[in-house]
């Protein structure tokens, strides 16, 4: 089975092929590009830079957040086109899903806490262990996640763990370090993580893909405010 995945819950983003859970290529988009004009050609480019056409693909796979609310809204509305042209499966994949199968790894059994930077002097946060989810997604202060945390050892990762990555070892000393590299590219990782629901039947119809967003955006907030008046 060939995935096609695409992860534009960074700044650079990325996109990849994947095929019986092995990734065949990965590659960093152009940061200096903003995601509108990038896209489709990146996917274009990769596939035919691995000989391959949108024909040969079996399924597509994109990251749903968190992150940019304008980078995930044009990622997955690329991705859906895509896949209601080809009449074939997209899979959405949480950001921070993919950051923690990544660090499982390096963890070597400890757990891993995924931060992704939100700006604004904070991040969106979650928890695993074992692979498993212990902590649902939150954005919050990382003073505030930290000190919430008890002195099992912890593995962070992502680019809120870079930014931060002070601050996460002055904090809470040998218990918790900063995976190398903190901020891996995601869409390899998305598109094993996407052959793996396909192959189980948990592909959702393309059209019922959404954001996760964490924080709300700024025009919900803005709408809710101007009611209150």
């Amino acid at each position: 089975m060939l995935i096609l995945a695409l992860d534009t819950t960074t700044p650079a983003g990325s996109c990849a092929l994947a095929a019986d859970g092995i990734v065949l290529r990965e590659e960093a988009s152009d940061v200096s590009r903003p995601p509108a004009e990038r896209l489709p050609s990146d996917l274009m480019a990769i596939l035919e830079r691995s000989d391959l056409t949108l024909a040969d693909v079996d399924a597509f796979a994109v990251a749903t957040g968190p992150g940019s609310f304008t980078g995930l809204r044009i990622g997955i509305a690329t991705m859906q086109g895509l896949a209601f042209a080809a009449g074939k499966p997209l899979v959405g994949v949480s950001g921070l899903d993919a950051l923690a199968r990544i660090g499982e790894l390096e963890a070597a059994g400890d757990r891993v806490a995924t931060w992704v930077d939100a700006w604004r002097g904070e991040v969106y946060a979650a928890l695993y262990s074992g692979g498993r989810e212990i902590e649902a997604p939150v954005v919050a202060a990382p003073e505030n996640l930290l000190s919430r945390l008890d002195g099992a050892p912890t593995l962070f990762i992502g680019g809120g763990a870079g930014t931060y990555r002070g601050l996460v070892v002055s904090r809470r000393g040998g218990a918790c370090r900063v995976a190398t590299p903190a901020t891996p590219l995601l869409a390899g990782t998305i598109a094993i993580l996407a052959g793996v629901a396909v192959a189980a039947g948990e592909a959702a119809p393309a059209h019922a893909i959404r954001p996760l967003y964490v924080r709300r955006t700024d025009a919900e907030l803005a709408r809710d405010a101007r009611a209150a008046r």
